[in-house]
């Protein structure tokens, strides 16, 4: 089961953009990277395609966070918060560490 999943408001804890609160946009598993709205904003530089209509130029977008450097954010708390899975009636759930509160709930 996975901590972090696509949705989840989440707080960058490490890295440039260090306090930055987002939602997870997507997570790729096999590199163990999240995307985060907002956050790691890189400039990518776009050749244009006048067959397709697209126009080129300087686009910003979000770059892949590792998964290490980014927390749940617990609203309770409104702080960081480190999360463990447990099973309740027969399900894997998801908890913050710090209130036992369930995150799915």
């Amino acid at each position: 089961m996975q901590k972090i999943r696509k949705g989840d408001d989440v707080i960058v804890i490490a890295g440039k953009d260090k306090g930055r609160r987002g939602t997870v946009l997507r997570v790729l598993r096999d590199k163990d990277r999240v995307v985060v709205e907002g956050a790691n904003m890189v400039k990518k530089h776009v050749r244009g395609n006048p067959q397709r209509g697209e126009s080129g130029g300087i686009l910003e977008r979000e770059a892949p966070l590792h998964i290490s450097n980014v927390a749940l954010y617990n609203p309770k708390t409104e702080k960081a918060d480190r999360v463990g899975i447990k099973q309740v009636d027969g399900k894997n759930v998801r908890f913050f560490k710090s209130n036992n509160e369930l995150v799915d709930a």
